[in-house]
């Protein structure tokens, strides 16, 4: 059984879907450890109450980390502290530094909701992407899951799949019908991975 850490930002839906594949014996894992790098993050109080350690490791609080070598520092140490086989970063919005995606190669997965190479790297992120995609004029979106390299966004694609732009929709509802997407193929990832590694 692997064990797997979580890092996120925000409500952590997509960690839900994660934890309820989990409890439902679709994934051979078992979740160690949740990590949100943002104060009052929902997403840990769907780790607490599946009985999952949840850390808070606030990237904001300039008291605990006056430099952002600090923070990232800090986190780092909290992954390697629950010696994960596989790191899913589900809508985490801080860099990773280069020597945590060289120590886990291919070890690390992020869901990013456009179909890259379209719509990603520095600046897209939430409903960032999905206004772009509008502003565009696409026809379809969807959502990617990707190994996490030293780039931003720019790791190997392992799942992708679209969704059709439909006429009237708004960043709001083309992003609803790509979070549902999003948490169908970050599943299938991980299973994907804790079956063949």
């Amino acid at each position: 059984m692997k064990n797997i850490v979580v890092l996120v930002s925000g409500g952590g839906s997509n960690l839900q879907a994660i934890i309820d594949a989990v409890s439902r014996g679709e994934i051979d894992a078992h979740i160690t450890a949740v990590i949100a790098d943002r104060r009052g993050a929902f997403a840990l109080e769907r780790a607490k109450s599946a009985g999952i350690p949840a850390i808070e490791i606030d990237r904001w609080d300039k008291n605990l980390f006056p430099q952002k070598e600090d923070f990232v520092q800090k986190v780092a140490e909290t992954i390697d502290e629950y010696a994960p086989g596989l790191i899913v970063l589900v809508g985490y919005l801080s860099i990773l530094p280069p020597e945590t995606t060289e120590k886990y190669k291919n070890r690390i997965i992020n869901v990013h909701p456009s179909l890259i190479p379209k719509f990603c790297g520095m600046g897209f992120y939430g409903m960032k992407v999905h206004e772009a995609v509008l502003a565009a004029g696409e026809t379809e979106s969807g959502a990617t899951v990707h190994y996490v390299d030293e780039g931003v966004d720019t790791g190997g694609i392992i799942l992708q799949e679209k969704v059709p732009v439909i006429a009237g929709d708004t960043a709001k509802t083309l992003a609803a019908r790509v979070l549902e997407v999003e948490h169908r193929i970050i599943v299938e990832a991980i299973k994907q991975l804790t079956v063949d590694n």
